[in-house]
């Protein structure tokens, strides 16, 4: 390896440090302050085609489109990849540079409150109806055990926070933007929480809050989160991408598959049943207001 690659995988590694410290540190913590019935364990949850179908990011920049927030030819790039996304099943390195390049830069000058608010609206509007029921259920069965449940994901941690808000989860830890007083700068703080970062952001959050990671579980749909599957002694595949699933079933890790069939008609009957009143509060929500950005 040479200095330059050396010094390039440090920087990486730096970053995903702060991105994973940023993530813990801005976790909503509201709910976790409640003393749970078993402290040391807990379950981590990917949001994308994991919690939820499709990417959480691109329901959020589409319900931005339609209150002016960006131009046509920058949704119809983010459009490109969320297609991708959804057929591939897997996140494509290129993409996630670019994302790196751009992400959040569409939120510079907006307020932290403003897009706060939104993101209520859109949840409701987009991306409600494309929970899956069977994780709904797994992350409720963990719940009922006495456990807290985080998400953990590379969207926006104001993204993040509504849905676990809405699912009656314990908390999230997401990319977290940089604002000064309020007013977002377009930045990151660090980096993306992928990867490697969510694996860091996971170990600071057990040090803060005494989890024991060997009692832990983590679920995800994608082989770029083996650093945080492997980290916890209770992983599991979501529907997962050919890798992740060759892995999972290499290293004897449980696997459920909800986007097909009889398996996604079983999954729908079990969310009914286990996530009950929790999940149709879900589909409550706050009414549209097809308010325009200013």
């Amino acid at each position: 390896m040479t200095p330059s690659e050396r010094s390039r995988r440090l920087n990486l590694q730096q970053r995903s440090a702060l991105a994973g410290e940023a993530a813990a540190a801005s976790a909503d913590v509201e709910n976790a302050l409640l003393t749970p019935l078993d402290p040391t364990a807990a379950a981590f949850f990917d949001v994308d085609n994991t919690v939820m179908q499709g990417a959480s990011i691109f329901h959020l920049a589409r319900g931005l489109y339609r209150r002016q927030f960006f131009t046509t030819r920058e949704i119809a790039s983010a459009a490109w990849k969320q297609a991708y996304f959804r057929v591939a099943g897997i996140e494509d390195p290129e993409h996630v540079a670019e994302a790196r390049a751009s992400a959040l830069s569409f939120i510079a000058g907006h307020t932290t409150a403003e897009l706060e608010e939104l993101t209520e609206e859109i949840f409701e509007e987009g991306m409600a109806h494309r929970i899956w029921p069977g994780t709904r259920a797994l992350a409720q069965l963990h719940l009922d055990e006495g456990q807290r449940v985080w998400l953990v994901t590379a969207a926006p941690i104001e993204i993040a926070s509504v849905i676990a808000r809405r699912l009656g989860l314990t908390g999230a830890m997401g990319t977290v933007a940089e604002h000064v007083d309020g007013v977002y700068t377009g930045r990151l703080v660090g980096d993306l929480l992928h990867g490697p970062a969510k694996a860091e952001a996971i170990r600071a959050l057990a040090v803060r809050e005494g989890l024991d990671l060997a009692r832990c579980s983590a679920y995800s749909d994608s082989s770029n989160d083996l650093p945080m599957l492997s980290l916890v002694g209770d992983p599991c595949a979501i529907n997962p991408d050919a890798r992740l699933r060759t892995h999972a079933r290499a290293h004897g890790w449980r696997v459920h598959d909800y986007r097909t069939g009889r398996k996604a008609a079983r999954a729908g009957l079990l969310g009914a049943a286990a996530a009950g009143a929790v999940t149709g509060a879900v589909a409550a929500g706050v009414g549209l207001r097809g308010r325009r950005a200013s």
